[in-house]
């Protein structure tokens, strides 16, 4: 996007959003807004209709945990102490423009953003997987049930604080013909890995 694009973008986002537009930036050549997330339905529907703007493809939702931010990173993203926020990349096929959102969860310990499904239908899969690894619950959402994990997993495994072994695993057990939960058996350890150098080894001949 050219700067005098995304100037004319920049514009019509303040236009048209108003005070609802908390923060406008431009990060890797695309410009970037942050928006409250009791907000995010009526910004998604302006978005999408506002003849200025006309996003009307969803290409991407993602979820975020800053947990381990640094403070630097914190002011600049503006997170005000909140751990989880919620990523989307949208598209104006008609003017070929693209923009991404940000949403900051309000509560670390239950994070709730509302769906954008009614908008965007392409977002149900993509909040289903967000809830599934991050544990941000969408309200509203028609059928928010894990995706990518099983059925009967604990946690969300691409939160910060989720251990690399995971909390429990699973094995099939012959006497009660069935598939079983039990605590992990895995012990921690440190791997060193093993460098063999041959005498000479990489020295030219000429």
């Amino acid at each position: 996007m050219s700067t005098i694009q995304q100037e004319g973008l920049a514009a019509a986002l303040r236009n048209s959003l108003e005070i609802k537009l908390v923060n406008l930036q431009v990060q890797q050549n695309e410009l970037t807004i942050v928006v409250n997330a009791e907000d995010i339905r009526a910004v998604s529907k302006i978005l999408r209709d506002d003849s200025a703007l006309r996003f009307d493809t969803l290409i991407d939702l993602c979820g975020i945990d800053y947990s381990t931010y640094g403070d630097q990173l914190s002011a600049k993203y503006e997170l005000r102490n909140k751990r989880f926020a919620v990523i989307y990349h949208l598209l104006s096929v008609e003017k070929n423009q693209r923009l991404r959102v940000r949403v900051l969860a309000e509560n670390n310990e239950f994070p709730v953003v509302h769906s954008v499904t009614e908008i965007w239908p392409a977002a149900n899969w993509f909040e289903r997987e967000a809830f599934d690894l991050y544990g941000i619950v969408f309200a509203d959402h028609p059928d928010l049930r894990r995706i990518l994990t099983d059925y009967g997993f604990i946690g969300n495994p691409f939160r910060k604080d989720f251990p690399i072994t995971g909390h429990v695993e699973m094995r099939y057990d012959e006497q009660q013909r069935r598939v079983i939960y039990q605590p992990v058996s895995i012990e921690p350890r440190e791997i060193t890995p093993l460098v063999i150098r041959e005498e000479h080894y990489g020295d030219s001949e000429f």
